[in-house]
């Protein structure tokens, strides 16, 4: 979205920066920012803090909220039923009963409680971070994949190529013997890191990506 947001005015996001511009809605995360955003409210400013979503249900409630905040809560709507036709299109895209593994950077993997695992779900696959027993996400070992491997692996496209500690895992021999390339669907992080206008380009590109990869 960055030619949308081509031309508006920018900050360092610093609770003195914010008090001198006097915005008439502070937008902020949940973690590490107590103090600043305490400093906010003191200040009378109106702060609103948004967490990272835990599902798609607690996204549509954030979607609303914020529409209706900003006072646009017809484009609230459009997202959220972008997202519906998103979800519908997407439904039984794969067999059932096919795991995948969303595996990140440094070992990393996704909680089976959050956006991306209820979309692959709904395309029908199992989340086979379950077998590992790390349903709260966590870090899975390379040596746990290779004994028992996914059918399939989502993986950030930029970790396509080593370039640093993080992605050098990817290209491990030993991995690719035990999750080839040709089972590994790829989707930029910019889609997947957070949920809002992204999510439903993720679920099409998702949806794409596995009906181009899988039989």
């Amino acid at each position: 979205m960055a030619e949308q947001a081509a031309g508006l005015p920018l900050n360092e996001g610093g609770a003195e920066a914010l008090l001198f511009s006097k915005p008439d809605l502070v937008l902020t995360g949940t973690y590490g920012q107590q103090d600043r955003v305490a400093v906010l409210k003191r200040q009378g400013l109106d702060v609103l803090q948004l967490g990272p979503w835990s599902g798609l249900s607690e996204g549509r409630e954030q979607i609303r909220l914020l529409a209706d905040r900003l006072g646009h809560a017809d484009r609230g709507e459009a997202l959220i039923n972008r997202i519906d036709a998103a979800l519908d299109r997407a439904k039984d895209t794969v067999p059932k009963g096919r795991s995948i593994l969303a595996y990140e950077r440094g070992g990393w993997v996704t909680a089976a409680r959050s956006p991306l695992s209820e979309v692959l779900m709904q395309m029908g696959f199992t989340l086979h971070q379950e077998d590992f027993g790390r349903t709260s996400g966590g870090v899975v070992r390379l040596e746990t994949i290779v004994t028992d491997p996914p059918d399939v692996m989502l993986v950030d496209a930029g970790s396509q190529q080593a370039i640093d500690n993080g992605t050098a895992l990817f290209s491990h021999p030993a991995l690719e013997a035990a999750v080839p390339h040709r089972r590994r669907l790829a989707l930029p992080g910019r889609l997947t890191i957070c949920g809002g206008p992204s999510t439903p380009a993720m679920i099409d590109a998702l949806r794409d990506e596995a009906k181009s990869k899988l039989p």
